[in-house]
């Protein structure tokens, strides 16, 4: 049996990056109909909608015996990171979403990706954690292949609004890596994941009827998008994850979870037609290859 699921992790983990990668194409189709704030508030309380009956049935199954204050505690816990946590997510996923009004999903795919090289470095800037020499070779070959996917095939560096959201939205998402390695150990984790998804889905959902006017008839247009990545990418890939990172060595799940990046061009390619020009394919592959460098592991004594 352990055996088997030593096969079974890696698949596992390379199916979330699929759906991780396909998801940035859905996003992209949604915007069609609907706007940023709408299509990212729906698809984040189906999200949390769907985890809800999973967090009830493991509460009854695996009921946790607490005093009065450890309720009281474990409650204020939940609160305080819920929000937190959910906060961050709301911002880099609504900075996402409205990316792909300017650039192509792949593009967005790689350039949010920049994440995993970010958050080793702000690490090291806020609390002066350490760093391995892979982390910063990474960091510098990112920046480089940021340049080289940045410049578009022209013979100079053009930042446009999309490049712009996607590094924002990269920061965003790197910040809410490091809050969650603050209060995952202290909540559970489908209560955080749902939680973040229903703070994400309500806060975008006040925005939508702030600064966009949602039509009912374009949401249906957009239902299928707008489905798949709340009900698959939020919920299913992330349940994925979970038990694949279980019966997987840290080191090669985070290089199959990095993937989602090249999924994120191929099915962009595949399904929009969507292309790149010749030096923006160098670039992905430069990040590419700079997020695996970071990702392999330091000397022992470093670990």
């Amino acid at each position: 049996m352990a055996k088997k699921m030593r096969i079974i992790g890696p698949i596992l983990l390379i199916s979330a990056a699929m759906i991780w990668g396909l998801s940035f194409v859905a996003q992209k189709q949604g915007m069609e109909y609907v706007e940023g704030f709408t299509f990212n508030g729906i698809r984040s309380l189906i999200g949390g909608i769907v985890l809800l009956p999973v967090i009830f049935f493991r509460s009854r199954k695996n009921p946790v015996k607490l005093s009065p204050v450890e309720k009281k505690q474990n409650r204020k816990d939940n609160i305080k990171g819920i929000l937190i946590v959910g906060t961050m997510l709301c911002i880099g996923s609504n900075l996402q979403q409205f990316a792909f009004d300017y650039i192509e999903p792949g593009k967005v795919g790689f350039i949010t990706a920049l994440y995993m090289l970010l958050v080793p470095l702000i690490s090291f800037i806020v609390y002066k954690k350490k760093q391995p020499v892979t982390t910063w070779i990474g960091v510098i070959l990112g920046v480089g292949g940021l340049y080289m996917i940045c410049m578009g095939g022209a013979s100079s560096f053009s930042l446009g609004k999309g490049e712009i959201l996607a590094m924002l939205c990269s920061i965003a998402f790197a910040l809410h890596i490091i809050v969650i390695d603050k209060y995952a150990p202290k909540i559970d984790t489908i209560v955080l994941s749902c939680g973040q998804y229903l703070v994400t889905g309500v806060v975008s959902c006040i925005l939508m009827f702030i600064f966009e006017k949602p039509d009912i008839s374009n949401i249906m247009q957009a239902a299928v998008p707008i489905l798949y990545a709340g009900i698959m990418s939020c919920s299913c890939a992330f349940t994925f994850q979970i038990i694949g990172q279980k019966y997987t060595e840290p080191t090669l799940a985070s290089m199959l979870l990095c993937t989602e990046s090249v999924f994120s061009v191929i099915f962009s390619f595949i399904i929009l037609g969507e292309r790149m020009t010749g030096i923006e394919y160098v670039g992905c592959a430069v990040m590419f290859t700079a997020i695996i460098i970071a990702q392999l592991p330091a000397k022992k004594k470093a670990q």
